[in-house]
């Protein structure tokens, strides 16, 4: 047989340790950091390839499901593998290191370990990234259909919400100081029904007034205000107070309302609100409802400072196809905005188009970081999400819990080794040191066995790993003791070697099969933790039947090879 020398025994088990070494050998990888100028850079880094969980080193937990309130899924099993690819795509440019992208179920599960940004990542998961050119409508239409829609308002029974049952002052008019001619006009009749009440018939009269403004009041008209009363210059530019942006936005999406919406006419609201004075206002645009170009187009993105501005900018590239119609779009429309829709909402005051743009163009982020172009310069590149999804799940490990786990888990691995080199010197001296040094065998075979199948290192797993220690020191115990056996029973040390490891096979087989056959089953049906612990304890497993037997026979085997003459055994 093969391995029934000693030389091709010492050949196969250097051979496993030059493998070890190799997987555990630390190599250089490229990881993206943030730089002292805030832009994302390539690194390169020398470290050990074995991957640490969460617990560890600490990070960001995510669970995520699609968000059918936004949008119906007619085949949610194929939306989450989609979402799944996208979400690998953004999470890797988004510079975190080793992160765990897996669907779990109906559910995507998103790890990202060391991460320290949480808030950025969490919009980053959850962006659905649809970019959108259209051109604003300048023909007015949205203005001039909202007397009717108030009308609609009327008979559906919306009133204004002043306490006088009068039409609140137009936003951008109240902004700037206006005159208020509703509310004074209201205020005229109640004093005139007020003044008449001396009489004693003008009470009814001044309520009849007050019911009949509240009932037929124009609640959109004194909610929207062109944005030409600020002095701006974007046609189908609207004006929202900040706080009546809710109200506004769910009555515009009333279905007896959006059906009276201008035909081609789409309406979006902008991304984030407006200074106005000392006030906050929120734009409405009114835009074609046929976009120039998609994000589909889109071929490559990239985040810089503008020189001319000093402000951050996304510069986009797209494919031959969708340049050509960009091209065409906007050659024809010189002189038009533009606006530049991210998910359903307006990126900044629309653009005027000052030349025919074909393939490249930028989108200006205004007022925002830098950090936030890179974001969405990564998430359009990534592509967008079928439906977008909502984080059901969160949990986030400090870093600093991940560093007490390290330094407690280190502190008791030592004590425990220590504890197990004592014993087994102690009580089985020269044969005990042999199983020690099978032992450390163990602990290499099993951390390159992780390298070597990209697993991950966490706290349960340094748990299975404990277990399956204790198992190997467990088998030398059997095969020792079965040796004693042999040696009372008055065998020679070489015949109660062999008579040992052989007897003591059973048992130890009989144990192992059962452990792995248990692990087996947390791997297929746990999640998460339990799926470490069983991958860590199956190796660990693995790694003690060829240390405990293997290699402590072939240490046996070594010795008696050159003490043939011996007759006891230190054991």
């Amino acid at each position: 047989m093969m391995l029934a020398t000693i030389r091709n025994r010492l050949i196969l088990i250097a051979a496993l340790v030059v493998v070890s070494i190799a997987y555990l050998i630390p190599r250089t990888v490229t990881v993206r950091e943030r730089g002292p100028d805030g832009v994302m850079h390539d690194a390169k880094i020398k470290r050990v390839p074995l991957k640490l969980g969460l617990d560890l080193q600490g990070g960001m937990h995510i669970g995520l499901d699609l968000d059918q309130s936004q949008k119906v899924s007619a085949n949610p099993s194929g939306d989450l593998d989609i979402a799944l690819g996208v979400l690998r795509k953004r999470i890797d440019q988004f510079g975190v290191t080793e992160p765990v992208i897996q669907r779990v179920g109906d559910r995507i599960v998103v790890e990202l370990a060391g991460l320290k940004e949480p808030e950025r990542a969490k919009a980053i998961v959850t962006s659905n990234a649809f970019l959108e050119f259209r051109l604003s409508d300048k023909s007015g239409a949205f203005e001039n259909a909202l007397p009717s829609m108030d009308r609609a308002l009327a008979q559906l029974g919306v009133k204004s919400l002043t306490p006088d049952g009068a039409a609140p002052a137009k936003g951008v008019e109240a902004l700037l100081g206006g005159k208020d001619t509703t509310k004074s006009a209201a205020a005229d009749t109640s004093k005139k029904a007020a003044a008449k009440s001396d009489t004693g018939k003008a009470a009814p009269a001044a309520k009849a007034a007050t019911d009949t403004s509240a009932k037929v009041g124009s609640v959109l008209q004194s909610l929207i205000t062109s944005s030409t009363a600020i002095g701006s210059r974007v046609p189908g530019e609207y004006v929202v107070q900040e706080s009546a942006y809710p109200r506004v936005d769910s009555l515009l999406h009333l279905p007896e309302i959006k059906r009276l919406w201008p035909r081609g006419v789409d309406l979006k609201w902008a991304q984030s609100p407006t200074a106005v004075g000392a006030e906050q206002v929120r734009m409405l645009y009114a835009l074609d409802d046929k976009p120039i170009v998609t994000g589909e187009s889109l071929e490559d993105a990239t985040a810089q400072i503008d020189q001319l501005t000093n402000r951050p900018i996304v510069n986009f590239a797209l494919d031959r196809a969708g340049g050509r119609r960009f091209g065409a779009q906007t050659g024809s429309h010189v002189g038009d905005f533009m606006a530049i829709v991210l998910d359903n909402f307006v990126q900044g005051p629309p653009p005027v188009i000052n030349s025919r743009i074909d393939r490249r163009g930028q989108i200006e982020l205004g007022g925002r970081s830098i950090a936030d172009a890179q974001d969405l310069a990564l998430t359009l590149k990534a592509g967008s999400l079928p439906v977008p999804l909502k984080i059901v799940e969160e949990k986030q490990v400090l870093a600093s819990l991940g560093a007490d786990s390290i330094h407690e888990g280190i502190t008791a691995g030592i004590v425990g080794t220590i504890c197990v080199i004592l014993i087994m010197v102690g009580y089985y001296r020269m044969s005990g040191a042999l199983a020690v040094a099978a032992l450390a065998l163990y602990l290499l075979f099993t951390l390159a066995g992780l390298s070597a199948i990209e697993a991950t290192l966490t706290l349960p797993g340094i748990a299975g790993i404990a277990l399956s220690v204790g198992i190997a020191v467990d088998a030398n115990v059997l095969i020792f003791e079965r040796i004693r056996e042999e040696l009372i029973a008055g065998r020679s040390t070489r015949i109660a070697v062999e008579e040992g490891f052989r007897h003591a096979m059973a048992a130890i087989v009989d144990s192992n099969v059962a452990t792995v056959l248990t692990a087996l089953f947390l791997f297929q049906f746990g999640t998460g933790p339990v799926k470490g612990f069983a991958v860590t304890l199956i190796l660990g497993i693995a790694a003690s039947m060829i240390t405990a037997v293997f290699a402590t026979k072939t240490f046996f085997l070594i010795w008696l090879d050159r003490k043939s003459d011996a007759t006891t055994l230190s054991i």
